[in-house]
């Protein structure tokens, strides 16, 4: 298990209005960590295509993905509660089912309560850079992580990773094409435009204003 933690919990107690919104949406869209293991069928009522995303910060983009995808199922994994109330408020304004999150350690999730090989997709969008170099050893996308993802995903499903911090895209893609258990699927040492599927958010298009760049990286598991 992780011992270094590639997040630090900010931010302290929930607003009102964030306790209110969490209190009142858990029961529909929340998964407990101490329930353990999953069974996908089970959580959605259906056999469908699984999306899995680590840290969606404050849920827009992965709640526009399940509204624009509803034959899909999408689980977020998200350490910071005011997110979480955040996604699942949104989640219930657009009315949709296909959606569920845990609000814990997402290698603690990953490792005890979701199946093996089912998730077609794995995302990880911006995750924190730790810019400085003695702190690189807290980039989540390290050899062991991607290999605690492949385990989640079914031959052939994606990875998906984006950042804005252009070293830590170079260090994604040193990590990954090192794997023997994944291929790129834009070629090997290279980047992927930005697919329709990834909503653009407030945050890239302020970027875009002011010149940042945006790297996606999407592997494919052989």
């Amino acid at each position: 298990m992780r011992t270094i933690k590639s997040f630090v919990v900010r931010g302290g107690r929930m607003t009102e209005g964030q306790q209110k919104a969490y209190d009142n949406n858990w029961q529909t869209y929340g998964l407990n960590f101490e329930d353990g293991a999953i069974e996908y069928k089970e959580v959605f009522g259906r056999d469908s295509d699984i999306t899995l995303e680590v840290g969606f910060g404050m849920g827009a983009s992965l709640v526009e993905m399940a509204k624009k995808a509803p034959e899909r199922d999408f689980i977020g994994i998200e350490v910071h509660p005011p997110g979480v109330a955040k996604l699942m408020m949104l989640a219930a304004e657009a009315g949709i089912s296909n959606i569920r999150v845990y609000c814990h350690d997402a290698i603690e999730v990953m490792a005890q309560c979701l199946p093996k090989e089912q998730a077609s997709t794995f995302q990880l969008f911006f995750p924190d850079p730790w810019h400085k170099k003695k702190h690189n050893k807290r980039r989540i996308v390290q050899a062991l992580f991607a290999n605690q993802v492949a385990d989640t995903l079914k031959p052939n499903g994606l990875f998906h990773m984006a950042t804005d911090w252009e070293p830590y895209a170079e260090h994604m893609m040193e990590v990954m094409d090192a794997q023997t258990n994944y291929e790129n699927i834009s070629g090997k040492g290279s980047f992927h435009p930005r697919p329709e599927w990834r909503p653009l958010t407030k945050f890239e298009q302020r970027g875009e204003k002011l010149g940042h760049g945006v790297w996606d990286l999407i592997y494919s598991k052989n």
